[in-house]
């Protein structure tokens, strides 16, 4: 305040200097030796910037590259993928199979032999699915081979988990594998359908695929199931309730997959079958596949019948384990893998089992 009127008031700025007012000359003084105080105390507790911290070594951070011929990667995958282990995930869209063997190859020589990096599938269609799967295993080149996993929309590791939850109740109930056993999928044109039948046959089930509408699909599925995987399906006509009720007289166990929200089966179509032991539905939105399923039935009776149960949440949790065990075997193995439903029904079982 006296500075400021001794300068409006016209004075000689030597004023200011001769000026004896101890305050004035202690306070600079003063915060010096603040200053020099309070110093070494804020530098004895800082920590060390991240940017001295040690840098992984070349190829040990887990990175996957997921491709997918659609628009989009799903981001179920994407979390599964960060959540199970991965520290990058690198999404490409839009991929076809001419495409795969570059990306590959991209991403298998920019980093050395035996780095942790992983390649992911994904997509809706089965055919093109295992297609780029083949692509990018013949992209690989000796001593930088690593491991691809194919998951088209999570419908692998679904049929996977659907089959092993089946036979963890007939096991438990009926004290039997699927060997033999009389097994129809509804739904079988889809991914999740087609995937379950096949798995099913592989244990042994006298397998159905039940056509909604027209049979042709099927049986172009069923010709690729038998020069593919070595099974065979029968493709059966199901689109009347005269002819779904024939087809669940004549089996054992049913999987469900069609849309969600779309019911398939009646609770009196069901009341009407009383040989089939179990029934499964990976429909999650109501009305559900089978009518009177819980979410998380698991082998409880459903309403009005003795056909034991199997419910989507149920299926849920198997499918959500089986899918992050892959990814971190993917992560943790010192072999490349090549990974499909067949891999995921032998780990979905091992979990069930646990």
């Amino acid at each position: 305040m006296r500075l400021s009127v001794e300068m409006s008031s016209g004075e000689p700025v030597r004023a200011l200097h001769s000026d004896p007012a101890p305050a004035v000359k202690k306070r600079p003084k003063k915060r010096a030796d603040a200053a020099k105080s309070e110093a070494p105390k804020k530098a004895k507790g800082r920590a060390r910037p991240k940017a001295q911290e040690k840098a992984a070594a070349p190829g040990t951070l887990p990175i996957l590259y997921m491709l997918s011929p659609q628009k989009f990667m799903s981001p179920f995958d994407c979390n599964m993928a960060v959540d199970s282990g991965y520290t990058v995930v690198l999404p490409y869209d839009n991929v076809g199979v001419a495409d795969v063997g570059a990306l590959v190859q991209d991403a298998i020589f920019s980093r050395p032999p035996n780095a942790r990096t992983g390649i992911f599938i994904g997509g809706k269609d089965i055919t093109l699915a295992l297609e780029m799967m083949n692509a990018a295993r013949h992209a690989m080149v000796p001593s930088f081979e690593v491991s691809v996993f194919a998951d088209p929309g999570g419908s692998f590791t679904t049929a996977a988990a659907m089959v092993a939850c089946v036979e963890r109740v007939l096991k438990r109930n009926f004290s039997r594998g699927f060997s033999g056993l009389r097994v129809a999928v509804f739904g079988a044109t889809g991914v999740v359908g087609f995937a379950s039948a096949v798995i099913a046959a592989n244990e042994g089930a006298n397998v159905s695929v039940v056509a909604h509408d027209t049979l042709e699909p099927l049986i172009a599925s069923a010709e690729f199931a038998a020069d593919t995987f070595n099974v065979s399906l029968k493709p059966v006509a199901g689109h009347t309730d005269a002819l779904k009720a024939k087809i669940l007289r004549s089996s054992d166990v049913i999987f469900t997959a069609g849309p969600a929200g779309v019911n398939i089966l009646t609770r009196r179509q069901l009341a009407r079958a009383p040989g089939l032991l179990v029934a499964a539905d990976v429909n999650a939105v109501t009305p559900f596949g089978v009518e009177g399923m819980d979410l998380f039935m698991n082998g409880a009776p459903l309403p009005g019948c003795g056909t034991l149960g199997v419910g989507a949440l149920a299926i849920g949790d198997v499918k959500y384990k089986t899918q992050a065990g892959l990814f971190q075997r993917m992560i943790h193995s010192k072999d490349a893998l090549e990974l499909d439903f067949r891999d995921a029904f032998l780990l979905a079982r091992e979990i069930v089992a646990g």
